[in-house]
């Protein structure tokens, strides 16, 4: 799945509407909500990653030893999603690609 494919699948699971433009070729997804100009993007984003967790009852953790990031949902052991710390910079885009993955996987179901 693209990038913009899951942040309008998770964007779903928010209840969020979205304008889509392209910006000097640049996906850009704007928040529907009276906030001229106001970006979403919780792939880069630590504050919309934070929100879209809190909205969506999200728990995670980074787990230095596996160098992973783990997020699912409160109280729902079933799923799980997982994102390897190897594949990005620092732990925070780790966790926050986990996020935007478990909240696309929810937008899915929507």
């Amino acid at each position: 799945m693209t990038d913009r494919e899951l942040l309008e699948k998770a964007a779903k699971a928010m209840g969020i509407a979205l304008h889509k433009r392209d910006i000097d070729g640049t996906p850009l997804l704007l928040l529907d909500s009276g906030v001229a100009g106001r970006g979403w993007n919780p792939i880069t984003d630590d504050g919309d990653a934070l929100r879209l967790a809190v909205t969506l009852n999200l728990t995670n953790v980074f787990h230095p030893g596996l160098n992973q990031a783990l997020v699912r949902r409160y109280n729902d052991k079933t799923c799980e999603w997982v994102e390897d710390g190897e594949k990005h910079p620092d732990p925070y885009s780790a966790t926050r690609r986990a996020i935007v993955r478990a909240a696309a996987a929810i937008g899915e179901q929507k």
